[in-house]
């Protein structure tokens, strides 16, 4: 019998290939005789019959997987059968799902009964299976992608390590036992861990399978005729699931195993328990390892033990803080890798030459390594998911993003079509005709030219991109023009003492140093120091690649000599932290940004010196000048802490701590170059406290929920209840400055005499005192990234003796009936600004309520004055700073309190018969409100705004630059001082025509 005539359509194979192809149809129409023969004695019916009603479609795809694949055709050669069986099963369209190919191998092995046959089974079920990957592979049937035939070559690997340790598992159970129960009572099993690209799901078509074999704990086993140690029983099983899957039979091989990527590679055990396996990567873990636990991932075994381990290994991967050392290693694995493809002449190598698979794969994983303990989402095993993820995180251009993603598609899809025409783990082009023809075939191209002019285009795409990444910054600067290399060569030199005292500070002096003396000493010194000489090799290695490159963005930089004056407590700081070398190395933008800010601000260069993870805010300039607003700070604090569980609270507050930190230098930073005015920078440094207000507030509730439930509510109900933060002074009145501490009052409105609804119920009062206590506690609580916020609570009601956290109903009585002026002049600058809105909005109108009384004008005027002069007795110049010429901006006559004080008046002069004065808490807007309803000249008005800010300014000033200010305020001084005069000392009060008409500000 005979393949009938056009049973393999020819027109779209390349003519090169028809020979070939008819000896395929010859080997294929005698194994079709011999099936017939067979059927014919089982009285079953002819195979033929079925291979001659494949439609059209299918007989082109046909042709093609046989034209392409000599693995496919010899399989069909060996089991005709199968391809009726495919096309029964829907697998030469789609891939099975997990549950389908578990149970088909599961019935598989259960009419077995020994290792031999456990063996065969799982040969022939991955035979099978891996016909129809590469069926769709070639054929591409709608929704198929590389991504898919990855996907189902990973799933194959995964179903036969369970299944074979299954069956080995129960198959030995009798002779073996099984491991003891763990300590909480769980059972044991074996832990396979998939590493690679099985780890990642991205296994390619004829791949090895790279595992490492873990254990919970030791013990010995029960049940069987002899007892085991856990160490010996789950070596043994290993070495058998290695069998099952690697031993060469009569049926081949079902996947190559290698367990090299196992702590001490072949040298070491083959099987290790949790805390062995812990206790390695934590003393003795390289960082190629880090590299190879990216794609960790249990695939076999017991999968909830293995995602117990890797989480607990998870802080060997992804270090806390941004680690761009791991550049250097991947640079270093990637120079390996170059003088082997050189040595071997791999050069068409299209995983490890230039611009290949391997190169992608550094992009990504490099990323994965620097930034994944900060970006959790770059936690992942895949590589596709993590790519996909890179611009989300400003981390990579979308741009760049979809280039390589279709051409690493392209490479892996190449991989597959060299790995498909035999089943070999290679990825060398073939310098045969025919088979570069049948890969042109595969790759749906014209011909062999066509692919590798693509090809070659591809390469350099990626190796671009590659470089952008990976490449080295000394070899860009010595690879610049010839002056600059020079330039590097000599600042070398002189970091590493080789020029001479008068050599160096010659250098210094032609670059720009005022002082270069003391320039070359405060070198000298920090070389020189027990701290650099006790370094590390490899921490030494990256100071000393560092130094300079920061020396020349030092030289650059107006002014050299405070720059470096500045910049070298940050590098002393770090040195334990070598990390930070390697980010400031690695990112010569940065350390640009870094000379700028630290030249312009102690205060930044102290910050950054102080919180060295601050560094990171220099990778994104887009972000570092330009603060975020309110609703997006509070997104970003949403995201920092959703990568954090719950119940790590040290490290949530850690978190916190380092986003105030961050959201301020770039505040400084947008402040030192101009890009916010003044009045913008204390909007924004009050956002940001409002924002971590309300996530301590969020922190603390939690807290005392979980202990003793919910407080009883006014209604009998229990459940989130009414709580505010009042903020005072600067935070109410949007006032904060770089170093500003926080003024709150505490307030609630649950019932007053309930309890909570927990197992552990205490009383309403103690609650909110322990609630009160809570958010104290983690505002100023002091982590390796200092502390939050200084708080005063000393403006709630009867200050230091009165209680933590009082209700609503008691502030207003207080403030009705024994609170003094100056608690009223306070309360002016007050406002909610964390909490429950309703609550809120009920105090604010106590607020107005208890501002707008009507009061005695004389007397009120009386105890302002009072006041005032007792402050500037008791805060302001002395008599002799006076006469020196000292004016304190603050608090001497004319300064920031005097306009404060003559706002507070006028609120509570005129709140009563003016409502629209009671609506803002800050002095600029309660002045623009004077203007509006006529209660001040708009020249006095104006004046005393331009004073205002000009004061405020200056104070900004000084905390970014730690000097006083040098600037003659006596113009504004004496303004001040003259309307103070006039409108308080003198007992000309504000305008008085009928205000009663002005209504209140929306």
């Amino acid at each position: 019998m005979a393949l009938p005539d056009g049973f393999l359509p020819l027109t779209e194979i390349p003519h090169c290939l028809h020979a070939s192809l008819g000896e395929t149809a010859q080997r294929l129409d005698e194994a079709l005789e011999r099936a017939d023969a067979r059927a014919n004695q089982q009285q079953s019916d002819p195979l033929s019959e079925t291979w001659r009603a494949l439609d059209e479609s299918r007989r082109e795809q046909l042709a093609k997987v046989l034209a392409v694949s000599t693995f496919a055709a010899d399989t069909l050669v060996h089991y005709p059968d199968w391809l009726t069986s495919l096309d029964a099963n829907g697998e030469l369209d789609s891939a099975p799902s997990p549950g389908l190919l578990d149970q088909w191998l599961s019935e598989a092995l259960d009419e077995v009964t020994d290792e031999a046959g456990m063996q065969s089974a799982i040969r022939r079920f991955r035979r099978e299976r891996m016909l129809g990957i590469v069926w769709r592979d070639l054929t591409r049937p709608e929704g198929t992608s590389m991504w898919e035939t990855a996907g189902a070559v990973s799933r194959l690997a995964e179903t036969c390590l369970e299944g074979a340790l299954g069956w080995l598992e129960a198959h030995l159970e009798a002779r073996w036992g099984l491991p003891a129960p763990r300590a909480d009572g769980s059972p044991q099993r074996l832990v396979v861990l998939g590493m690679g690209k099985l780890g990642a799901g991205e296994l390619n078509l004829s791949s090895d399978i790279d595992l490492i074999f873990a254990f919970p704990e030791k013990g010995v086993t029960q049940g069987g005729k002899r007892e085991f140690e856990h160490q010996e029983y789950f070596t043994k099983l290993g070495q058998k699931l290695i069998a099952a899957l690697d031993a060469m039979t009569a049926d081949g091989f079902a996947f190559r195993v290698d367990m090299r990527l196992r702590p001490l590679g072949d040298g070491g055990p083959l099987v290790g328990s949790f805390s062995m396996l812990s206790s390695y990567y934590q003393d003795q873990g390289r960082e190629w390892e880090r590299y190879a636990m990216l794609k960790a991932r249990p695939v076999a075994g017991d999968i909830d033990a293995g995602r117990e381990l890797l989480a607990s290994l998870s802080p060997f991967v992804y270090r806390k803080y941004l680690d761009f050392g791991a550049i250097e290693s991947l640079r270093e694995m990637k120079s390996m890798i170059n003088r082997e493809v050189k040595r071997r002449g791999m050069d068409d190598n299209i995983k490890l030459g230039r611009g290949g698979i391997r190169e992608v794969e550094f992009v990504v994983q490099a990323f994965q390594l620097i930034r994944g303990g900060r970006d959790t989402e770059l936690q992942v095993t895949s590589l596709k998911t993590a790519l996909e993820r890179l611009p989300e995180l400003g981390l990579l251009p979308q741009a760049v993003v979809d280039e390589l993603t279709p051409d690493y598609v392209f490479l892996r899809d190449l991989e597959h079509a060299i790995q498909a025409l035999e089943d070999r783990q290679t990825q060398a082009l073939p310098h045969h005709e025919a088979q570069r023809e049948r890969i042109a075939l595969a790759m749906d191209m014209d011909d062999w030219p066509a692919l590798m002019a693509r090809l070659s285009e591809l390469r350099e795409r990626v190796r671009g991109h590659f470089d952008a990444v990976i490449a080295d910054p000394e070899e860009e600067a010595e690879g610049s023009d010839e002056e600059d290399s020079t330039a590097y060569t000599e600042l070398r030199a002189l970091w590493r003492g080789e020029l001479s005292e008068q050599e160096a500070t010659t250098l210094l002096e032609n670059a720009g140093f005022a002082d270069p003396a003391r320039g070359d000493r405060r070198l000298k010194a920090l070389r020189q120091s027990r701290a650099v000489q006790g370094m590390q090799r490899i921490g030494f290695e990256r100071l000393d690649a560092l130094m300079p490159l920061l020396l020349e963005a030092v030289l650059a930089s107006d002014d050299p000599d405070t720059v470096l004056e500045r910049v070298l407590p940050l590098i002393e700081s770090v040195l334990r932290r070598t990390a930070y070398l390697a980010l400031l190395r690695e990112n010569r933008d940065a350390l640009g940004h870094l000379m700028r800010l630290c030249g312009a601000s102690p205060w930044i260069a102290d910050q950054i010196a102080r919180h060295p993870i601050l560094l990171d805010e220099l990778l994104t300039p887009s972000t570092l000048y330009t603060p975020a607003d309110k609703s997006r700070l509070a997104d970003e604090l949403r995201q920092a802490l959703g990568r954090i569980p719950e119940d790590d609270e040290e490290a949530q507050l850690e978190a916190l701590r380092v986003f105030k930190h961050a959201q301020v230098l770039h505040v400084a930073a947008s402040d030192i170059v101009g890009t916010r005015a003044l009045m913008k920078v204390s909007d924004y440094l009050t956002f940001i406290a409002e924002v971590v207000l309300e996530q301590v507030l969020a922190m603390a509730w939690k807290h005392l929920t979980r202990k003793h439930g919910y407080p009883k509510r006014r209604d009998g109900s229990h459940g989130e209840t009414d709580f505010i933060i009042v903020g005072y002074g600067k935070l109410g009145g949007i006032e904060l400055g770089y170093s500003s501490d926080l003024d709150l009052v505490f307030i609630h409105d649950a019932a007053s005499q309930g309890s909570t609804d927990g197992e552990r119920p205490i009383d309403n009062p103690v609650f909110f005192t322990r609630l009160g206590q809570r958010i104290i506690h983690l505002l100023t609580a002091v982590t390796p990234a200092g502390a939050l916020y200084e708080v005063d609570m000393r403006l709630r009601p009867s200050g230091n003796a009165g209680l933590l956290v009082t209700t609503l109903e008691a502030f207003a009585d207080y403030q009705r009936r024994e609170a003094w002026t100056w608690e009223h002049q306070a309360l002016v600058r007050a406002r909610a600004v964390a909490g429950d809105t309703d609550l809120a909005q009920r105090f604010d109108a106590v607020r107005r309520e208890v501002l707008g009384q009507a009061r005695d004008l004389p007397a009120l005027r009386d105890e302002v004055i009072r006041m005032r002069h007792k402050m500037r007795d008791h805060l302001g110049s002395s008599a002799a700073a006076k006469q020196s010429g000292a004016f304190d901006l603050k608090q001497d006559a004319g300064g920031m309190v005097d306009i404060e004080f003559l706002c507070q008046y006028a609120v509570l002069a005129m709140g009563h018969d003016c409502p629209a004065l009671l609506v803002y808490s800050d002095n600029m807007r309660i002045l623009e409100t004077l203007e509006e309803v006529e209660l001040l000249p708009a020249e006095d008005a104006n004046a005393l705004r331009e004073a205002y800010l000009a004061y405020r300014n200056a104070f900004h000033r000084t905390a970014l630059t730690k000097q006083d200010v040098e600037a003659d305020f006596s113009a504004q001084r004496e303004l001040v001082s003259r309307l103070w005069q006039r409108l308080l000392e003198d007992g000309e009060a504000f305008t008085t025509h009928d205000i009663s008409h002005q209504e209140t500000p929306k």
